[in-house]
């Protein structure tokens, strides 16, 4: 509920703006016209995995891949990895959050062991891992955009070094702090049944059918959409009790929405020029790491999709975007609004009923990641 009534503050606070002519309402509907895509996402996807939670999905895809364990905590814990990974570099890092969270945390707990260091790698890897390619995260597809619209492939080469760095680090910090959790043995129990076959099987199909369209080329919201639309009607006829208004993550929308509005609000009074004094200048290392570690700071205090674009006037050549994005990709890991995976993330968790503090989360961020965007910046910088 903490979200909501921020979210509504701010929102206040932005419509109090608009107002009294500080912010115009051209420019808060600029901002509308190019957020509303991502949240109508956020919202779609995050009904098809609460739909597909109940049919029972996650939970077989869960314990068969319990079976690839080889009864080793730390064997499921590298396919955590690998599905991360790959998910985040090809579908985006809010799809990670929403799909691949429910699916380690019953993974866990289908084998016995703590689903703390299994989820924390999901929302790390999903903002860690998102450097690479455009289609990771909207940063990089805005990135893209202001650079000329370069190719995925000179993306790619852009942003390889520091992606392999923000990948491998989080994933060593991880195994230290948990490795007592991740050397245990298991054996998994035996698989249950599916309530409903053709809910199974239906969700199955919806889900295996957005992994292509997500990376086609598409508007992400429109095959997220249309799949809520069909498990939403199918699950009225077979299961009408499942359909409620807490299906749709209303709460995130709420605070993302009120965060670019007041964001968009701080460019009207001046944040460009204070920003510019703040991220410095220059191509060297030590220009880079300033706008690197800025983006980062600026991610945690906002979020990072009103930090970059508050960020990107004085990202100037190519390298300083790519710094810029090594900050506002990698960098969210400390405050619980910092990108939109880590509230949608927050969600899943809570729904699955999975306690962690926010303090235990925040201290663990403060440790990763200067240990990331410093190296991360540092290969940039090399390469």
């Amino acid at each position: 509920m903490r979200q909501a009534v921020l979210g509504a503050g701010l929102l206040l606070i932005g419509g109090a703006l608009v107002l009294a002519g500080v912010l115009p309402i051209e420019d808060a509907a600029a901002v509308a016209l190019r957020v509303w895509p991502i949240l109508l996402f956020v919202v779609a996807i995050t009904v098809v995995t609460e739909l597909a939670a109940e049919a029972g999905l996650f939970r077989v895809i869960a314990e068969r891949a319990a079976r690839h364990g080889l009864g080793r905590a730390w064997v499921l814990w590298i396919i955590v990895v690998g599905l991360a990974v790959l998910s985040t570099i090809f579908l985006s890092l809010d799809t990670t959050a929403v799909l691949l969270t429910p699916v380690v945390v019953l993974l866990a707990r289908h084998v016995g062991v703590s689903p703390i260091p299994f989820a924390l790698t999901t929302v790390w890897l999903a903002n860690t891992a998102s450097l690479l390619l455009p289609v990771s995260n909207l940063t990089n597809l805005l990135a893209q955009h202001e650079l000329g619209g370069m190719s995925p492939l000179a993306f790619a080469a852009l942003m390889a070094a520091p992606a392999v760095v923000a990948i491998v680090i989080p994933c060593l910090v991880l195994f230290l702090v948990f490795r007592r959790n991740l050397l245990e043995r298991f054996t998994p129990d035996e698989s249950g049944p599916v309530e409903d076959r053709v809910l199974f099987v239906t969700s199955a199909v919806v889900v295996a059918l957005l992994i292509p369209l997500l990376v086609s080329g598409l508007p992400v919201w429109l095959p997220a959409g249309v799949g809520a639309a069909v498990l939403l009607v199918l699950f009225a006829v077979r299961r009408r009790s499942v359909i409620r208004f807490g299906l749709l993550p209303w709460k995130v929308v709420l605070l993302a929405s009120g965060l670019f509005l007041v964001v968009e609000a701080g460019h009207s009074l001046g944040l460009d020029d204070l920003l510019a004094v703040v991220a410095g200048s220059g191509d060297d290392l030590a220009g880079l790491l300033r706008l690197s570690t800025t983006g980062a700071l600026g991610s945690n205090l906002v979020d990072n999709l009103p930090a970059y674009l508050a960020l990107e006037p004085v990202a100037d050549s190519p390298r300083r975007i790519a710094a810029l994005l090594i900050g506002t990709n990698a960098g969210p890991l400390i405050t619980p609004w910092a990108s939109l995976a880590t509230l949608l993330w927050h969600d899943r968790l809570r729904a699955l009923d999975v306690e962690i503090s926010w303090g235990r989360y925040a201290l663990l961020g403060l440790l990763v990641v200067p240990l990331t965007i410093v190296p991360a910046t540092i290969a940039l910088a090399l390469f």
